[in-house]
This record gives C-alpha cells, sequence and structure tokens, in this order.
C-alpha cells in the first residue's frame, strides 16, 4: 500500500481510538442509592462550628434528610430549624465511602444552603492525614456570600499560577501554613457570578459544578439549569468543549503527589473557623452580637439551609487512556 495511504489509515485509526476512550462512568449517586454511599460524620466539628453532626437515624427522626416535601428524585440534606440548644444546632455531614485518585466529577445540583447568616456550607474532596494528601473545596461560602470560593489546601510545595481561569485568583500558595498567607488560606479562587452560589444559585433551579482532576491541573466548571452541555446530559462529557474553567489549579504544584485517595463530602456547618470569625465584618453582624448567638435564637431562618442534589456522578478515562481534548475528526491525505 502506498506509504502516504498508510500514513492516513494509522491517522484515522488514532484519531478513533482517541474519540471513543474519552470518560467512562464508573459512580453514579442518586436518590435511590445516594445515602448508602455515603457515611454520616458525628465527631465534634473539625472546623470548630455551632453544630452537631447527627447519625442517619437522628436525622430521618428530625427529617433532615430523604423525602422532605416534594422534591422528586433530588435527595434532600437540611438541618434542624425548629428548635434550640446551646451546644450546637444539628445538622448533617456526609463522606463518600469510596476514595477517588483523580477523575471527572460531575455534581448536579439544584438547591445549596449558601448565603444565610450564620451557615457554611461546603462540596469538597478531601484525602487522609490532613492536609498531606490534599483538599479540594468545589463549592464554599459563609454567611450572606453571594458568590463561590474554591480552595485547594495542601502540605508545602504547593503552588499555583493565575491564568487559564475566569474566576479571580485570591492567593497563590496550596500549603496551608504558606507564611506569606493567612493560616489555612490555602490556593483561593474567588468567583464573581452570584448564579453558581446561595440565593442566585437557587433562583435558577442550581445547575452542574464539574471538577476535572488529573495530574496536570485542577480544574472546575459551572453551568446554571439552562446552560448544562449536552454532552454532560447525555453522560459522554468533553471538557475540551466546555470553554475556560471558573478555576484552573495548575503551576508549581504536583498534583499526583499532593492529591490522593480523596473522599467526596457534603456537609453543612455553623459559625466555627470561618463563618464565626468574619461575622463582624459584613451586615450579619447586625442581627446578633455574635454568630453563635444568631444560630442559637433563631432557628426558622436555616429552613432554607439544604441541600438538594440530583445526582453526582464520578468518571475515570477510558480504555485508551486517553481525554478527550478537541480530537479532530477529519484526517488530511
Amino acid at each position: 500500500m502506498h506509504s502516504h495511504a498508510l500514513t492516513s489509515v494509522f491517522a484515522l485509526t488514532t484519531l478513533l481510538r482517541l474519540s471513543i476512550a474519552g470518560y467512562v462512568l464508573t459512580d453514579n449517586y442518586e436518590r435511590d442509592n445516594f445515602f448508602d454511599a455515603f457515611t454520616p460524620f458525628t465527631e465534634p466539628d473539625p472546623t470548630a462550628g455551632f453544630v452537631q453532626y447527627v447519625d442517619y437515624a437522628a436525622a430521618m427522626e428530625n427529617k433532615m434528610i430523604g423525602a422532605v416535601g416534594n422534591y422528586g428524585n433530588a435527595t434532600y440534606m437540611g438541618v434542624d430549624y425548629n428548635s434550640t440548644s446551646d451546644t450546637g444546632r444539628q445538622s448533617v455531614r456526609i463522606t463518600s465511602k469510596k476514595a477517588y485518585n483523580q477523575g471527572l466529577f460531575i455534581a448536579d445540583i439544584a438547591h445549596m444552603p449558601g448565603g444565610i447568616c450564620g451557615v457554611w456550607p461546603a462540596f469538597w474532596l478531601v484525602g487522609p492525614n490532613w492536609p498531606s494528601m490534599g483538599e479540594i473545596d468545589i463549592i464554599e461560602g459563609v454567611n450572606g456570600a453571594t458568590t463561590n470560593t474554591m480552595t485547594l489546601h495542601t502540605s508545602a510545595g504547593c503552588s499555583i499560577q493565575t491564568t487559564g481561569m475566569s474566576g479571580l485568583v485570591n492567593t497563590t500558595d496550596c500549603d496551608t501554613n504558606a507564611p506569606s498567607q493567612p493560616k489555612n488560606a490555602g490556593c483561593a479562587v474567588l468567583s464573581n457570578d452570584t448564579a453558581n452560589f446561595g440565593a442566585g444559585f437557587n433562583a435558577l433551579g442550581g445547575g452542574v459544578y464539574a471538577t476535572e482532576w488529573t495530574a496536570q491541573a485542577i480544574s472546575i466548571w459551572f453551568f446554571p439549569r439552562a446552560s448544562i452541555p449536552a454532552d454532560i446530559a447525555a453522560n459522554s462529557p468533553d471538557t475540551s468543549k466546555w470553554g475556560t474553567p471558573l478555576a484552573n489549579y495548575a503551576g508549581g504544584c504536583n498534583i499526583a503527589q499532593h492529591f490522593q485517595n480523596m473522599n467526596l463530602v457534603f456537609d453543612t456547618t455553623f459559625c466555627g473557623a470561618w463563618a464565626g470569625q468574619v461575622w463582624t465584618q459584613g451586615s450579619c453582624r447586625d442581627k446578633a452580637a455574635t454568630c453563635e448567638a444568631y444560630v442559637q435564637e433563631n432557628a426558622g431562618v436555616f429552613q432554607d439551609a439544604y441541600w438538594l442534589v440530583n445526582s453526582v456522578r464520578v468518571y475515570q478515562e477510558g480504555s485508551g487512556g486517553s481525554r478527550r481534548r478537541g480530537v479532530r475528526r477529519e484526517v488530511q491525505g
């Protein structure tokens, strides 16, 4: 066969292999299996929150998880909004039984607890022996925040560049003990889009947060409900088509070394090391002298402090080992 034809056939074969490798769905956490796949955390809050994390039995008894209201096929996780306690408000924190090493994590969320004074919600990934195996905060904010804060926390030796993303890089050293930053600041990227957190997010029916974790970078995208890519809906996600990510963590960091064996976590805490610490810096300070006093005395305001999760889907690289990255469909020659 003519060498040019051989080259064309080889190129076509290579392109086809790349185009079908992509990401393969490995785990699909939805309402029917959601709580079976996660373990409730019932220890004292490591972030010193004014909270009592309860087990599934107590959460169900107090109608804090499961089928509460007309939520269709989504998974509900709320807090106690009926009683008061001087030892903290009851809430739920859950950790996936399965741990991961890289992958694509797509969370379809219809409602989140953000934007309420005293509340500190988060959706994140965390490894053992914190912070040596890393933490990826995908959704996080406190009190009356209207936009999302995304952060990595690591041991020493991990920093990020400031380009390649639409969010604003606030800090660049991911080390929790970085000498030039406040303790535990990590490398934070701030969004200025009110559609991706709290009241703005909920008003639109939520949307999708997609987090791609590879050996080269950790990237986070947000898509509001009306703009979710068709490839996500079809369970064939193609990150090359999604445009500039909201956060793009790359640069001076060996990601494979700093991020390992990570579990998914959902939680809603109150006050503590962030929401409580900045209580006097915003409008929430006018509601009570302290964050703890407000959370204890105003149960009803936390009725809206709930997660409503349609699904969390985890994808791994296909058998070809190559991710979809703008594969060309045509063959020259």
